[in-house]
């Protein structure tokens, strides 16, 4: 696997964030629009359960590279 393009996943239990690293472009809009979920500097930089799954999703869908994505977890 090439360290440069790696996919992680975080969750708050009810929907999982899916980060791509390779389709990265650090436009830096996940930080601007939901900071307190979005730590560039920091080991995990994302986490997830410092906010509502309504914001995590609105978020996400202002990536511009498709670095972010998300689905939601099986609730049931």
């Amino acid at each position: 696997m090439n360290p440069d393009n790696l996919t992680k996943e975080y969750t708050n239990g009810e929907v999982t964030i899916v980060w791509q690293s390779g389709k990265c472009i650090h436009s830096a809009n996940c930080v601007k629009n939901n900071p307190d979920v979005f730590h560039p500097k920091e080991k995990p930089w994302i986490t997830a359960e410092a906010s509502t799954t309504e914001k995590i999703i609105e978020t996400v869908h202002k990536c511009p590279s498709g670095a972010l994505t998300f689905y939601m977890n099986n609730t049931k």
